[in-house]
C-alpha cells in the first residue's frame, strides 16, 4: 500500500502544479481604442496569456464569451465586490450558472467593518465558497475590508482557511513604503503564507503603479520580486492545481498620465509592453519558487 505520509515536494509534484497567468480586462481600457472585443481577446492569447481576469458576463453575452475563450483557448477568473453574505451567495449563484470559471477573486467593500465582526464576515464568505466548489481568495486591497496589513495579520490568525489574492502595490502604497524595514518585511511575510493568487503591479509607496522601465530597473522590483516568488512558494506546500497569477496595471487614474489635470491624458509608460515585461517576470518567480522547493527536498 503506497505510504499516506508524503512530503510537500511530492504532493504538488503529483498533481502538477501550473502557472496561469491572466490578463486583467479592466486593465485592457484605453490600450487599444481601435480594436474589438475579439480582437483584443486574440491578443491576450497571441501574447501568451493563459486566461483573463474580468467580470462575470452578462446572462445575454454568457455563450459569446464561452465561444471566444473556447476559441482562443483562454480560461476565465473573475471579480466579485460583496458588501454582505448575501451579496456574495448571489453572485456565486449566476458565477455557478455561467460555469467555466476557474478562480473567483473578492473584494470586500466594508473598510470600516474590523474586528469579530470583521472576522465572521469573512468567515461566511468563505463558507459560501467552499459550498460552491470554485476556488476563491480575498484580496488585499485599500478600501476594502483587508485595507490594513495589521488587520489583516489579525484575521489569517482567526480563520484557519482565510485565502488571499496579494496585491501588495496597496500595502506599500498605503504605508509610504520607500524602503522595507526588517518589521515590515516580516509583517508581508506573514501575509504571504495564505497566498492562493497575486494581482501584480509595483508601487513606490507614493504612487499605486509606476514605469518600472524597458528592463524592470526600478528599485522597488526587486521587492516584488522577492514576495511574489515567496507567495507562490507558499502556495507549492499546499498546492492544488492552477495558480492565477494576475498582470494588472490599470488604465487612468492608476495609469501615472503627463498631465492628470489638463487636456492631455497620456500615460508616461507604454502598458502593454510593461504588462508583458511582468508577465515574464511572473514566470521568473514561478521557476524561481519551484527551483528553491525542489533544493529543499
Amino acid at each position: 500500500m503506497e505510504d499516506l505520509v508524503v512530503s510537500s515536494f511530492q504532493h504538488y509534484t503529483r498533481i502538477n502544479p501550473k502557472l496561469d497567468i491572466q490578463m486583467s480586462w479592466w486593465g485592457m481600457n484605453g490600450l487599444e481604442a481601435d480594436r474589438n472585443t475579439e480582437q483584443m481577446v486574440a491578443d491576450i492569447a497571441e501574447a501568451g496569456f493563459t486566461s483573463i481576469n474580468g467580470f462575470l458576463p452578462a446572462p445575454e453575452q454568457a455563450q459569446t464569451w464561452r465561444k471566444l475563450l473556447e476559441k482562443h483557448g483562454l480560461g476565465l477568473s473573475v471579480n466579485a465586490y460583496p458588501s454582505s453574505v448575501e451579496d456574495f451567495a448571489l453572485f456565486m449563484e449566476q458565477a455557478k450558472q455561467y460555469g467555466d470559471i476557474d478562480h473567483i477573486n473578492v473584494q470586500v467593500m466594508t473598510p470600516f467593518v474590523i474586528g469579530e465582526e470583521a472576522v465572521n464576515l469573512l468567515r461566511q464568505l468563505m463558507e459560501c465558497a467552499a459550498n460552491t466548489g470554485i476556488a476563491t481568495s480575498i484580496e488585499t486591497h485599500r478600501g476594502t475590508i483587508t485595507q490594513d496589513l495589521l488587520r489583516t495579520i489579525s484575521y489569517i490568525e482567526e480563520i484557519a482557511d482565510l485565502r488571499l489574492t496579494i496585491d501588495l502595490s496597496h500595502y506599500v502604497l498605503a504605508g509610504e513604503m520607500h524602503t522595507i524595514s526588517s518589521e515590515a518585511e516580516a509583517h508581508i511575510q506573514k501575509v504571504l503564507t495564505r497566498t492562493s493568487s497575486i494581482h501584480a503591479r509595483v508601487s513606490n509607496g507614493e504612487q499605486i503603479q509606476v514605469n518600472v522601465g524597458p528592463d524592470g530597473q526600478h528599485v522597488m522590483l526587486p521587492h516584488f520580486l522577492r514576495w511574489w516568488r515567496s507567495g507562490i512558494s507558499h502556495w507549492l506546500k499546499t498546492a492544488s492545481s492552477t495558480f492565477p497569477f494576475v498582470i494588472e496595471l490599470g488604465p487612468q487614474p492608476y495609469a501615472i498620465t503627463v498631465d492628470e489635470f489638463g487636456d492631455r491624458k497620456q500615460e508616461i509608460s507604454n502598458r502593454w509592453e510593461q504588462s508583458l515585461l511582468l508577465m515574464n517576470i511572473a514566470k521568473k518567480a514561478w521557476q524561481e519558487a519551484i527551483e528553491s522547493e525542489q533544493d529543499v527536498k
